[in-house]
């Protein structure tokens, strides 16, 4: 899966950024009488080596009234499309079935469809914390060519052809590759702006607009096997951006501010990503497909530690939005994981495609609540 690679390059480097910039959290606040009605019991046909679960009463989920289900509902039904076709430790198919009988304009149906056919969970990790990390990924959209012109002068590769029978080992860096002339003719894609193409190979896929109005969709093609190191924390070490400034448009403005200093921040992470072109539909409503083989849904779909859920799981989420203290409180469905997403209160939020899904991303490090429905 493309995604368990770019999830470990995005969250390791969207951390980075977001503690760069002093980002705040405020914990979600607890619900008085969380396991009213119910028995606490643990559910009893899923369990976890790294969490531990809680039923507890829908009153205890914080903003469960509030959410607009409508805009959870597709995403629910591509997990179904999924799920109803794995074989999993929980049964799905019941519960999938039944969503064929609810409305999906309607946010009351909705909601009484999950409180009629599931129990919510109280997420806890394997030291009994109620709360994690919430951090957020994206996808990158650009404009570009299929052809190098005077506008689009930056090239994508995919996997050098050289490599595909014989593979170095080790396999050359990033400033070696670009001096090496092993990557001429494995061009793909040419855009404007070098910091937009490294950012990214660090998300791992993303969307090239052309000028003849069709949009393509890249996807993750393999690397050089070298270690991913942050340039923004090579610029911060410099003195050249201020924490303020480590952001995707703060290192964008020093890169045009200082153009021949670009290639050398660039080398300052040795790992290099290669694409291929992806088939399937790029409408603006359909993310890249996660681990669980379905469009993400921008806002409703999430990456998680296996380990702790069950890949598809509807999820309620209580955070706060980047930077704020403003409640981010959320069904959600876990349609993704990664590497780096590692814990039993622990997911990475999919904020969406382009420059302000980025902006939402790069600044998300947030405390949060989780908890797992899971059918009766």
């Amino acid at each position: 899966m493309i995604f368990k690679f770019k999830l470990l390059l995005t969250s390791v480097f969207l951390i980075l950024l977001a503690s760069l910039i002093g980002g705040c959290s405020v914990p979600p606040t607890r619900s008085a009488g969380s396991r009213s009605g119910s028995s606490g019991a643990a559910p009893s046909s899923y369990s976890s080596p790294i969490a531990s679960f809680s039923a507890v009463s829908w009153q205890a989920l914080p903003g469960w009234q509030e959410d607009d289900m409508t805009q959870a509902w597709p995403a629910w039904l591509k997990s179904c499309d999924a799920l109803r076709k794995k074989n999993s430790e929980v049964n799905w198919r019941q519960v999938c079935a039944q969503a064929g009988n609810v409305s999906g304009g309607d946010i009351q149906s909705i909601r009484k469809y999950f409180e009629s056919n599931f129990q919510a969970y109280e997420i806890r990790t394997s030291s009994g914390s109620d709360t994690g990390l919430i951090t957020g990924y994206y996808e990158p959209v650009m404009k570009g060519s299929l052809t190098r012109t005077s506008t689009y002068s930056i090239p994508l590769y995919g996997y050098p052809n050289a490599w595909r029978k014989s593979k170095p080992n080790p396999a050359p860096s990033r400033a070696e590759l670009m001096s090496s002339g092993v990557l001429q003719g494995s061009e793909i894609a040419w855009v404007q702006d070098p910091v937009a193409a490294a950012f990214m190979q660090i998300q791992g896929s993303g969307k090239i607009r052309l000028e003849d109005g069709r949009t393509i969709r890249l996807g993750f093609a393999g690397t050089n096997d070298q270690p991913f190191k942050s340039f923004a924390q090579w610029l911060l070490d410099r003195k050249e951006i201020t924490r303020s400034e480590a952001t995707m448009q703060g290192i964008s403005q020093w890169a045009k501010r200082n153009p021949g200093q670009v290639n050398e921040m660039l080398n300052a992470n040795p790992r290099f990503v290669f694409f291929k072109e992806l088939p399937g539909n790029v409408a603006a409503d359909l993310g890249p497909n996660g681990a669980l083989g379905v469009p993400l849904t921008s806002e409703r779909s999430i990456a998680v530690d296996l380990q702790a859920l069950p890949i598809g799981a509807p999820v309620f989420l209580a955070t706060t939005k980047p930077l704020s203290s403003q409640p981010l409180q959320k069904l959600v469905m876990a349609q993704d994981t990664g590497k780096a997403i590692v814990g039993g209160v622990r997911a990475d939020y999919y904020w969406g495609s382009g420059d302000s899904a980025g902006e939402m991303a790069g600044r998300m490090k947030q405390n949060g609540r989780m908890w797992l429905l899971l059918p009766r």
